[in-house]
Formats: structure tokens, sequence, C-alpha cells
């Protein structure tokens, strides 16, 4: 049986969950590895909770969507509540602990629960703008999903344009992707 990794990411809209999505399955693709995408808004396209659905595999994937979660990350208050039913005795939940999130809306069935302080984390010590960087390393180092050095490549054929323009924007990624890494490893 093939490992596939059902990974669910949502936050308001503009925290970078598509982006996120996006650079994790063109690392995994460029591991030479099955991935399928699939982006959910809510009504309102600016300002509403953005979902994305997201399975790498090393076969053919079956469905885009999925109804339990390998990872479920939720990056905003009213994104914990859109997600808790992607939640399985299974599923790792990683949620901002920067957000005010009541015990009892988290979800009770998951495997694991994580708080990171990645909003926190990313004004005090790199930049608000890599928030969403910050939460790809936390969920490679939960996963295992796809290797850094993939990520980092993706980030670079995704963002090179931008590195460009301001070479210290590469360090300040990289740094946020390792840095998401860290609190994983602390959390757990």
């Amino acid at each position: 049986m093939a490992k596939v990794s059902r990974i669910l990411l949502a936050g308001e809209g503009g925290q970078g969950v598509q982006s996120v999505a996006e650079i994790l399955a063109e690392a995994a693709y460029e591991e030479g590895r099955e991935a399928v995408y699939i982006p959910n808004f809510g009504v309102e396209q600016r300002g509403g909770v953005s979902i994305a659905f997201l399975q790498i595999s090393d076969e053919p994937i079956g469905s885009p969507k999925f109804n339990t979660g390998d990872i479920v990350v939720a990056l905003s208050g009213r994104a914990v509540s859109r997600v808790r039913q992607y939640v399985g005795p299974e599923t790792v939940f990683v949620y901002d602990s920067s957000i005010e999130v009541e015990r009892e809306e988290l979800p009770s069935q998951a495997k694991r629960i994580l708080a990171i302080p990645a909003v926190e984390i990313a004004k005090k010590e790199l930049h608000p703008r890599v928030f969403n960087v910050l939460i790809m390393g936390a969920v490679i180092r939960a996963t295992g999903v796809v290797s850094e050095e993939e990520a980092k490549k993706a980030i670079e054929k995704r963002l090179g344009y931008k590195f460009a323009q301001d070479p210290k924007l590469r360090e300040l990624n990289y740094r946020a992707l390792e840095r998401g890494m860290e609190l994983v490893a602390q959390a757990g």
C-alpha cells in the first residue's frame, strides 16, 4: 500500500495558505512523487477562510479531496471551526497559538495537537510576510512529506524573481522554513 499524505491547510484569505500548498506540491513533484492540490475558497474570496487540500503519494491519487487529513493546519479562529470536520483519530492538528481559541473549540479527537506561535515568531524574529513559509516548515517537520532541500528549491522556483530584486528575502524565507521546523520539534 502506498503512503499517501493528506494535508489540509486553512486560514484567512491573504495568509498564504494556497502558496504553501503550491510550493509543497511542487517540491513533491520534483522528488518524483504524485501531488494533487485543490484550492477551496469561502464565499467571500477576499477575507474569507481559504482552504487548501493537498495530497502527496508515491502512486497515482484517486480523488482530489478527502474526508480526514493526516495533518490539518488552522491559522485563524474561523479556520479552526471550518476544518474540525477533517480531523480524525490519526490526525495531527496544528494551530497558531497566537490566535485566541477556546480549548473546547479544538478537535478533541485528534491524535496530537500542536500549538505553535507562528505569527508571534514571524513578527518578532523574522518578518510578517514569511509567516506562511514558517508554517510550511512546520508541516514538513510534522509530516516528513518532502525534504527541506526540495522545499527550498520549490521556494526558489516560486519566489526567485523576488529574490533577484532583494537577495535578503532568500535568507529570510529559508530561515522561516527552518524556524517552522524547529517549532514543531520543540512542541513535540
